[in-house]
């Protein structure tokens, strides 16, 4: 295409439009409506500063590109383990199989001592990395986005592993199995 039909192809583009005004969104309604999202549930693990292990259950998990290799998940900036992620350089995503759950749930809990109640091993940049999951992604820090009351973490994938399981699902606030 010529420079001059590039120029007249972005001047026929539409324009977005101007944006509305929003509507006040029930919090507790939108949980609903997301929540009709099936999901996989992960685990997601790290170092925090005094190089103590950190672990949380995590729904917001995606798959983002294959050249170069990246996923993402989320968290809140009000989780007890946000500033261990905020900063750290590595972490792994541990895909849970269906036999899980209770292990999603303690890693839900606030105030426990997760990791003295799992078996794991430390990988080469120190991430704790679980024993038993369906699929686990061992990730270097890509990009972190402002993404509301949630950081969007960007991982790199360095190392990944498969287990043959059935993955654990989560949908209406339970946890499912596929049939």
């Amino acid at each position: 295409m010529s420079s001059k039909a590039e120029a007249l192809a972005v001047e026929a583009a539409p324009t977005a439009p101007s944006p509305e005004p929003a509507a006040a969104i029930d919090p507790l309604a939108l949980r609903q409506v997301f929540g009709q999202f099936a999901t996989g549930v992960t685990i997601v693990t790290t170092r925090d500063q005094d190089g103590q292990p950190v672990g949380m259950t995590a729904s917001s998990f995606n798959s983002v590109s294959l050249d170069p290799p990246l996923v993402l998940w989320c968290i809140d900036r009000k989780a007890g383990c946000f500033d261990a992620f905020n900063n750290c350089n590595h972490f792994a995503i541990h895909v849970l199989n269906q036999g899980q759950s209770d292990l999603s749930s303690l890693f839900a809990r606030k105030g426990v001592d997760r990791f003295e109640q799992v078996s794991y091993t430390l990988n080469t940049q120190g991430v704790p990395l679980l024993e038993e999951y369906c699929a686990r992604l061992e990730c270097s820090v890509e990009h972190r986005y402002a993404g509301g009351d949630h950081v969007i973490m960007v991982g790199r994938v360095r190392g990944m592993s498969n287990q043959e399981h059935a993955p654990l699902v989560f949908h209406r606030g339970r946890y499912a199995q596929i049939a």
